[in-house]
């Protein structure tokens, strides 16, 4: 069973490697738990927050605070930055909170802009899905700033209620799903907005524990098996780690970890990570195809771009080890 000692003694070689102090702060705060109103800490959150990563975020949004549209990339646009969800995804990923400068001050005032006043919901209305869709998107990631905002407890309620009735017999049902989707949302498609799981799981205390269990076997099993939003996820992972595709399947191992329970798909997964470290307690990516993915994982360090993967690859698998052990503690 990998343990707590073993994402510190991984974390200690990470620190030893990259003097970053972006890198640092991550670390410490995210990975390592370390308080934010510890001391040190809070000295080298100073340092942080002066860094080129949190300098371009400041820089680029906009009045808003936004960094574009939402979810629509503006392809005549060339920017770091593709989408204001990329931007704030990209703040909470690096381990900036709503007290650090005002970046998510200003995004948490976008979003909520967003919910509040219907002609900046920048959506297509090319069918009925786009607005609840929309709604969940933005509440998904309101809730990750200020949790539990009231703003999105009718949103929530909602995906909790459809939720319900979509597992109520403890598997998944494609026909109850539809038909509560209608009943709340008053469409009439046939095609449904995708289960709202992480929106749900930002209030996991207020889930019952046969919920999240049901969503983990259907859309654990379904990510497992089939990729989630991408169809190359291994059936059987290689030997080496260094793989060309191996930082594509990130997408879905984090959608599984989400849940609580996660090793039931995962394990193997998780100690094929372990298994694949370099001899200094640090991974490399090897040389990868494009991700797509990837606009918001990476940590500016220098220009040594295989310095700079070595960060980037070993910050993405501690994450995935950090939230992979809170998920699956035994009960007490």
């Amino acid at each position: 069973m990998i343990t707590q000692e073993d994402i510190g003694r991984h974390a200690k070689a990470l620190l030893a490697f990259c003097g970053y102090p972006a890198v640092h702060y991550k670390v410490k705060f995210s990975i390592l738990g370390v308080p934010y109103e510890d001391k040190e800490l809070s000295l080298l959150r100073g340092d942080f927050l002066k860094s080129d990563i949190v300098e371009e975020l400041y820089q680029t949004q906009d009045e808003r605070g936004g960094w574009g549209n939402f979810q629509s990339k503006d392809y005549s646009v060339k920017t770091v930055i593709p989408t204001s969800a990329v931007g704030i995804e990209r703040c909470l990923y690096i381990g900036l909170t709503v007290e650090d400068r005002d970046i998510l001050f200003m995004a948490e005032e976008y979003l909520k802009e967003l919910l509040l006043d219907p002609s900046h919901k920048e959506v297509r209305e090319k069918n009925e899905r786009a607005i609840p869709w929309h709604m969940a998107s933005v509440c998904n990631l309101l809730e990750a700033i200020a949790p539990h905002s009231p703003l999105c407890d009718e949103t929530w309620q909602q995906w909790l209620f459809i939720a319900g009735r979509a597992y109520e017999d403890g598997e998944y049902s494609h026909e109850k799903d539809q038909a509560a989707q209608h009943e709340v949302f008053l469409t009439k498609e046939s095609r449904l907005v995708p289960m709202q799981s992480e929106l749900l799981l930002k209030r996991r205390e207020e889930l019952s524990d046969f919920l999240e269990g049901a969503m983990l076997r259907h859309l654990g099993r379904h990510a497992a098996e089939n990729g989630h939003f991408w169809d190359k996820t291994p059936e059987r992972l290689p030997e080496r780690f260094t793989d060309p595709q191996t930082r594509r399947w990130f997408k879905t191992f984090n959608y599984i970890n989400q849940f609580r329970g996660s090793a039931l798909y995962l394990h193997n997964a998780a100690e094929w990570l372990m298994e694949n470290a370099r001899e200094d307690g640090l991974w490399d990516w090897g040389t990868q195809t494009k991700d797509p993915w990837g606009y918001f994982g990476y940590f500016s360090c220098n220009r040594n771009y295989k310095h700079n993967r070595v960060v980037d690859c070993t910050i993405e698998i501690l994450n995935f080890l950090k939230q992979y052990i809170d998920n699956n503690q035994p009960l007490a």
